[in-house]
């Protein structure tokens, strides 16, 4: 067949347009304690969530990574950082990187997912390349689910952006848990 003629029969047999279903937001706002819903759901998708404050965020990193030597910190709230990146950095470069320390904007209560943008990781495989991960993100910065996280982040800049939830992982190989397969082997979000 031609291509024009392939074009006309997926044209003839397209579905009808259906609208969007309507969402009764009201029905979601429940009465629920953002903070120790987000912590749980962190913790239930194989996260590690601490709270601490800003001052204390170098100990406790230093506690739980004693022997990670390659790092790489996009914030100014760690100075663990020994290998400095910019935007112009390669990503093939990154490869021996042990962890990565950046901050997420904004937290999801419903699921534990964290916004991370291409400004907080400064180089966009840099979450998914390190063996271990450290999200640093503002208590404040917790929004009850993923309808409130769309409306707060729909006047971004339209670059890279990713929700994280936990560490990686996929089960679709014979439905084994395999994790770190696409991304950090760990996830520890300091909640400050």
């Amino acid at each position: 067949m031609s291509r024009e003629a392939i074009l006309n029969s997926v044209k003839k047999n397209k579905p009808e347009l259906l609208p969007l279903p309507e969402i009764n937001e009201v029905k979601f706002k429940e009465d629920v304690d953002l903070k120790e819903t987000f912590k749980n759901n962190v913790a239930l998708v194989g996260g590690n969530i601490i709270e601490t404050t800003v001052a204390s965020i170098d100990d406790i990193i230093k506690a739980q990574y004693p022997d990670k030597t390659n790092i790489v910190s996009t914030t100014n709230k760690s100075k663990l950082g020994t290998i400095s990146v910019d935007k112009n950095t390669d990503p093939h470069t990154l490869e021996h990187i042990d962890l990565a320390i950046v901050e997420g904007e904004l937290g999801v209560s419903e699921n534990g997912a964290i916004w991370v943008t291409a400004s907080n990781s400064v180089v966009r495989a840099l979450p998914f390349i390190t063996n271990d991960l450290v999200i640093i993100l503002n208590k404040k910065s917790i929004c009850l689910h993923m309808l409130d996280a769309y409306k707060v982040i729909d006047n971004r800049d339209r670059n890279f952006g990713v929700f994280i939830s936990g560490p990686s992982k996929t089960a679709d190989i014979e439905q084994c848990l395999v994790v770190g397969a696409h991304g950090a082997m760990s996830l520890s979000v300091l909640l400050v």
